[in-house]
């Protein structure tokens, strides 16, 4: 069983842009997206997968994952079933001590939202935090992408 242990940050700045050594587009959508269960679509550049997750546990830091490979034009057919809403965004790579930070800076709907989440391989392993990390927002599920698709960033009330 694959279980992804990821925390999840908001960014306080642009400054991992200069710092990244990889950047690719995405687009993902949601074939399901119910509270529980999620089975994702995502194109990354020219290669495309098939997600599904689990429920989260332990306040939203881990969770059963599986992911495969898919021929790029069945994700682009797959792409056309999915519940409206496609997450746009570009990820950007970022290295911090022994760890990689996946910063998301989203577009579209979610235009002015930029997150970073780390991978863990357990739940009390330590990580570096860049300087441009800012306040935790693992097991908020408003910033789970699945919710992004529904009620985007730029509808959120302050």
């Amino acid at each position: 069983m694959a279980l992804e242990i990821e925390r999840k940050f908001l960014v306080l700045d642009d400054s991992y842009k200069h710092e990244a050594f990889s950047k690719s587009r995405i687009q993902q959508g949601y074939i399901c997206s119910e509270r529980g269960r999620t089975v994702r679509v995502r194109i990354k550049e020219e290669r495309a997968y098939l997600t599904i997750k689990g429920p989260s546990q332990n306040d939203g830091l881990s969770r059963y994952e599986f992911e495969q490979e898919i021929p790029l034009d069945d994700a682009r057919q797959l792409l056309q079933l999915c519940e409206p809403g496609i997450i746009d965004k570009t990820r950007w790579l970022v290295r911090s001590g022994r760890h990689t930070f996946e910063v998301d800076e989203f577009f579209g709907d979610n235009e002015g939202l930029v997150v970073a989440e780390v991978e863990l391989a357990n739940e009390d392993e330590p990580y570096e935090k860049p300087h441009f990390i800012g306040i935790e927002v693992t097991g908020d599920r408003r910033y789970y992408n699945s919710q992004l698709r529904s009620h985007p960033f730029t509808t959120w009330q302050d």
